[in-house]
């Protein structure tokens, strides 16, 4: 039994010092086309710039949101649909999607920016971007509400799943 345990003891000393022999820290370093990230054995490997879009659905870097409105486009088997992501003025990262609840059936109703508003391009309404996940319903932007999304503190990530569930809205989408 003694030697059993010490064979156990023995397979586990080598693999920590295997698995401890693989990592390596590095620095992340960017250049004019892609990020690259740099060992301590100074090889440069380069990885590719990060995007907004995942497999899994959107990525959105909270660090890069600010009160302009950021469109992120998805597609999804050849339909095309787009999420916004704005900082409002109290700070907090609001979501929806780019299509009116009233007006998507027109296939004209998503948003542009005019100043500290959306506007709606099928009827002219227009809708604070401090009211977007607020307020429901009317002629505003489809919410992404909390429990739709998950947010790690870095990035909130909205799901295919839930995106998928959403192809309606954007079903005559014309933009």
């Amino acid at each position: 039994m003694n030697k059993k345990i010490i064979g156990v003891f023995l397979t586990t000393i080598i693999a920590m010092s295997i698995f401890t022999g693989c990592s390596q820290k590095g620095e992340v370093g960017s250049t004019s086309n892609s990020k690259t990230v740099t060992t301590t054995e100074a090889k440069v490997v380069p990885i590719p710039e990060a995007k907004s879009v995942t497999p899994a659905g959107i990525k959105i870097v909270k660090s890069e949101i600010t009160n302009i409105v950021k469109f992120l486009p998805y597609e999804i088997d050849g339909k095309k649909l787009e999420v916004l992501a704005v900082k409002a003025n109290d700070g907090t990262i609001r979501t929806a999607l780019n299509t009116c609840q009233v007006c998507f059936e027109s296939g004209k109703g998503y948003y542009i920016q005019e100043a500290d508003k959306l506007v709606c391009q099928n009827c002219g309404s227009k809708f604070s971007i401090d009211q977007i996940e607020k307020v429901k319903g009317g002629c505003n932007p489809v919410p992404v509400l909390d429990e739709s999304k998950s947010d790690n503190g870095k990035e909130i990530i909205i799901t295919e799943d839930y995106l998928k569930s959403k192809m309606s809205y954007f079903e005559n989408w014309k933009k």
